[in-house]
């Protein structure tokens, strides 16, 4: 999701983010058990003790939304996909990978998994809320139990939803991509099915709605409609996106970078001081970052920002060589590969453009602008 976000640990190693969206959320998710929910199940205690448990509660709550997606993450890193973070955010939680599944096998075990680990988190806590339900001294946390074992009963029921992005459709996909050998068609069928859901969604929570403000159906159910619209929303935006990513997987995967590449490259000597740099080729050429090097080797990349982050007066005695990265096999890729594959990489690295080497020779440079170009010259967008 877009917008500001704030990590509050790491678990496996991967970084544990909370979103600007969570927290008005978990604002409302205390008030409503504070003020409603536990109340009725714990009559006679005090209005702070029903917010303290509001609040404890809630926590929990998302506690078990980062299990579920903990339990994603934890099967993908056993096929070493890479996790960039886990969000929590206003509809729950969403574990980011910066691949795609090697095979429908593995998109099968990683979807799963999260909802295994609902269902048995949800199990284990209703077990042990019924074999204590004689204890009355434990009330207090037997109705916690008895919450959070039915919201993770329901969170896993839900996810098995199969629309895609929900994991109930990457299991379809799962096995539309054994079926049809295509992962690209079998995300865009699941991610249509997922679209379908999502209007479904849409309607309930409208239904839910009219019926409230027109008396046929009780006031409390309007709450419920706008949640669910919100999550029809949410679930048709994030399956149409993933269509659209399918189509422009698609139509990547037959180009080749020498299709794109830019062949015209300056190539920037290292004692070249950053004034004369900036004068010579930067104005002239436009790009964000040149190579540089000497004697027919690559020695590094020179960035525009970080010329820009040195002083003007400091351009006349500086040179190219005292800025520059160090080059790298990173840096560089090979004109036969798939453009698909060298975006993506970009992506991952968070780079503008590659350097396309040919036996040592730098021949050219593939950006993220030649790539957008191509995309809306086939009219996919921006």
């Amino acid at each position: 999701m877009q917008g500001p976000d704030w990590q509050i640990g790491r678990i496996l190693g991967i970084p544990i983010k909370v979103h600007a969206s969570w927290f008005p959320v978990f604002a409302f998710v205390t008030w409503s058990l504070a003020t409603g929910y536990l109340p009725e199940a714990l009559p006679g205690l005090s209005a702070a003790r029903y917010w303290g448990m509001g609040g404890v509660a809630a926590l929990l709550l998302f506690a078990s939304v980062l299990l579920h997606e903990l339990g994603h993450s934890f099967v993908a890193l056993r096929y070493r996909i890479p996790i960039g973070q886990i969000s929590l955010f206003v509809l729950g939680g969403m574990a980011q990978m910066h691949r795609e599944p090697p095979g429908p096998r593995a998109e099968f075990l990683i979807a799963i998994a999260g909802p295994i680990v609902s269902f048995a988190l949800g199990g284990a806590l209703l077990g042990l809320t019924f074999a204590a339900e004689s204890a009355r001294s434990f009330h207090g946390l037997m109705v916690l139990g008895l919450l959070l074992g039915s919201v993770n009963v329901q969170l896993g029921l839900f996810n098995l939803i199969p629309g895609f992005p929900l994991d109930g459709g990457r299991v379809l996909r799962a096995g539309l991509w054994a079926w049809l050998r295509d992962f690209d068609r079998a995300t865009r069928h699941a991610s249509l099915a997922g679209q379908g859901f999502g209007l479904a969604f849409g309607g309930l929570g409208a239904v839910l709605l009219l019926g409230a403000a027109s008396g046929t159906i009780p006031g409390p159910f309007a709450a419920n409609g706008g949640w669910i619209i919100l999550v029809g929303v949410f679930l048709y935006a994030a399956a149409a996106g993933s269509r659209r990513q399918a189509v422009i997987r698609a139509s990547l995967a037959s180009v080749g970078v020498r299709d794109l590449m830019v062949s015209d490259v300056p190539i920037l000597s290292p004692d070249l001081t950053v004034e004369e740099a900036v004068a010579q080729h930067v104005l002239r050429h436009g790009a964000e970052e040149f190579p540089v090097g000497a004697d027919g080797r690559l020695l590094g990349m020179i960035a525009v920002r970080d010329v820009q982050a040195l002083p003007q007066g400091l351009w006349p005695s500086r040179r190219v060589g005292e800025l520059m990265q160090t080059w790298t096999p990173l840096m560089e890729v090979a004109p036969d590969s798939a453009v698909l594959t060298v975006f993506e990489r970009m992506i991952r690295d968070g780079r503008t453009r590659l350097a396309v080497v040919e036996d040592g020779r730098l021949v050219g440079f593939v950006t993220r602008s030649a790539i957008a170009q191509f995309l809306r010259l086939r009219g996919l967008g921006r």
